[in-house]
Parts: structure tokens; sequence; C-alpha cells
């Protein structure tokens, strides 16, 4: 059975789908540290002056050692929702599948609090089906009381659900202790990044944004450019 552990991120990139179609179950790891300037909360799209962040407001001003992502909680007045919304219209009713794809960022929009989680991991999974992946279950790890640090926490969030086979992205091999999943006789792949450029509207290209940018500019032909087209040939 294949799994991926990864944290959830707002409106994430393609490669973040492409790790979720490989997978049987997808765990969504927010038993760990929230990381305040990291993808938990935010994301960027294309602009024509560059790129823009959507953020998530969240209550971690000041944030106190050992807050989780399961317990971050979004803060700020309601109007952040309304902006983000103009933002992405504004840089997006031109493109090519604008109409087709507005629905799906307003219902993300849409998702209550108050915890971040709650927001990230249903857009994601909105999101996933949209692009067509029907077949991976999702879980979040906290529902699982795991354990261990680092490389002992994965096995035992991967011993618990029974996964035989895990992926993961190529960052991690800073950190994997490779030998232990071995001796769990759990076997580990790294998937690549490796993505052709699609049409985008504003230029250069830039593939460090959102999947948003990738629906809105090639709508239903986004997973020839996610999975179809990665580096480990599915």
């Amino acid at each position: 059975m294949n799994c991926v552990i990864l944290q959830p991120s707002f409106i994430p990139w393609r490669g973040y789908f492409h790790q979720i179609q490989r997978a049987d179950l997808f765990v969504f790891y927010d038993c760990v540290q929230y990381d305040k300037h990291g993808w938990r909360n935010r994301n960027r799209i294309k602009t024509a002056q560059g790129g823009q962040w959507l953020t998530i407001p969240v209550a971690a001003s000041g944030t106190r050692e050992g807050l989780l992502i399961r317990d971050a909680l979004v803060t700020g007045e309601p109007g952040w929702r309304r902006k983000q919304l103009a933002s992405i219209e504004q840089n997006y009713r031109k493109a090519p599948f604008w109409q087709e794809y507005a629905p799906l960022v307003e219902e993300i929009y849409a998702l209550p609090g108050p915890r971040l989680a709650d927001i990230t991991c249903a857009a994601t999974e909105a999101i996933a089906r949209r692009l067509g992946i029907t077949h991976t279950r999702f879980l979040r790890s906290s529902s699982l009381n795991a354990r261990g640090e680092r490389t002992d926490r994965l096995l035992d969030i991967l011993g618990k659900v029974g996964a035989t086979h895990y992926i993961s992205g190529p960052s991690a091999r800073d950190y994997i202790e490779a030998d232990k999943f071995a001796a769990a006789g759990i076997t580990l792949e790294y998937i690549g990044y490796d993505y052709p450029d699609y049409p985008q509207l504003h230029g250069p290209f830039d593939g460090q944004v959102s999947i948003l940018d990738l629906l809105f500019n090639v709508g239903p032909e986004a997973p020839r450019y996610i999975y179809i087209w990665g580096s480990d040939g599915t």
C-alpha cells in the first residue's frame, strides 16, 4: 500500500498533487510544529508584476514553541477571504479556464475555520477530486497518536496504517534514515519534480506557484503537466 505523509499547505503547487496521485493513502502531517514562514497558510499566484502571496491570517504572532499545525487558528478580520478572491479574479479572469474553475475557488474560500488545517486539508481534497484523483484516501496524522521523532514518527504512522511503500519528495533525503525503513520492511521512493512548462497567462514562466495557476491556464489538461509527465514515468 503506497503512502505519502506531508504537511498540509494552502492551495499547494502541482508537485503536492503528484504525490497525492501516487498514494493509496495520503496522510496530512498535522501533528508536527507549525512553521510560521512556511507554506502552511500561504501560497503564490502569478501576476503581470511577477507574483503575489495569498496568506491566511493565523494567530502566530509571537508563536509559542511547540504550536502544532493542528492547533493553529485562523484570525484577523474576515475580509481576507473577499480580498483574496478579488485578487485571484483580477489576475486570472482573462485566463482560458477562469469561468470553469472560479466556482472551485469560491468553494475553497467558503470553507469554515477556526482551525487552519480544517481549511487547508479540505481545500486540498477538493482540488484533488477536481483533478480526477478518486482512488486516494485522506487521513490526518493527529488522529493516529503518532510517537517518536522524525523517521521514527513516520514509521509509527506507516505501521499504524499498514503501509508497505513510502513515497517522499526529494528534499527528505537529507533527514530520512533509510536503514530504518528497510528494517521495518517498508520500501522507500523519492519522487521527482521534473515538470514541463505550460502555457501561462503572465510571462516569464514561473512554476513555483499554486495549482490554481495551472488549472486556470490549461483546465482539464492539468494532469498532463503533473503526474503524467512526472520524472518517475507515471
